[in-house]
């Protein structure tokens, strides 16, 4: 019976895929409890219907949109404090261990995170949003996956690094990509839809539609057709 209201849930919340029936009812029950423990959380901590995991924490909640069924994993901290909305899709997963920082440096305001529907990522993410970070929709991602949206100048030898500011172009995303674990996007990179990032690339560039990039710097490995 439980496998039978599990699987009306995921058609609700947009998933198409058929349970294994091997998987024993326990989990699913385990699942269930925990997921309601989550809701109750995310909804005193945001007043929304957000499933929120233990131990994390949701800065200025009222400056982020939430769509459906938005999961935020354990130990995560969301970063409101952004000059523009965070808008999180439906059914949007960020996973464990996870931390959005949208202002890093009190000399700029930053600009935050977009990340459309059906698109998660894996535990242990670093975002730095301070640039702007925009996800696609049905985009999924690994663990380990770490955003720079800013540089900082170097070019006058006579001050400090720390000290000559920085610049922003923001990373932007498509639809439709696999990211696999501990790839790293700077700061102005674009991926285009339909792609896929190969584990452990470093991506620093503007790619097309269609294609598989991987490697440091990433270059285009072949194209999908």
């Amino acid at each position: 019976m439980v496998k039978v209201i599990f699987q009306k849930l995921l058609v609700k919340s947009g998933k198409n895929y058929q349970i294994d029936p091997r998987i024993p009812s326990k989990l699913f029950y385990q699942t269930l409890t925990k997921r309601a423990i989550m809701l109750v959380r995310g909804f005193l901590k945001t007043g929304k219907k957000v499933f929120v995991g233990q131990n994390s924490r949701i800065l200025n909640s009222q400056n982020i949109i939430f769509g459906k069924s938005v999961t935020i994993d354990k130990h995560t901290i969301i970063d409101g404090f952004s000059s523009e909305k965070i808008i999180l899709g439906d059914c949007v997963k960020i996973g464990a261990f996870s931390n959005l920082n949208s202002t890093s440096h009190f000399s700029k305001y930053g600009i935050g995170l977009k990340m459309g529907n059906n698109s998660a990522i894996g535990d242990y993410t670093h975002f730095g949003a301070a640039g702007g970070i925009e996800i696609g929709s049905d985009v999924i991602m690994g663990s380990y996956i770490s955003f720079h949206s800013e540089n900082h100048n170097f070019s006058d030898v006579s001050k400090l690094i720390r000290e000559q500011g920085v610049t922003s172009k923001g990373i932007k995303l498509g639809n439709n990509i696999w990211v696999g674990a501990k790839v790293t996007f700077l700061d102005g990179c674009v991926v285009g839809n339909n792609s896929v990032v190969a584990a452990g690339a470093v991506v620093n560039g503007i790619f097309p539609d269609n294609v598989v990039i991987g490697g440091v710097p990433a270059k285009v490995l072949k194209t999908i057709v």
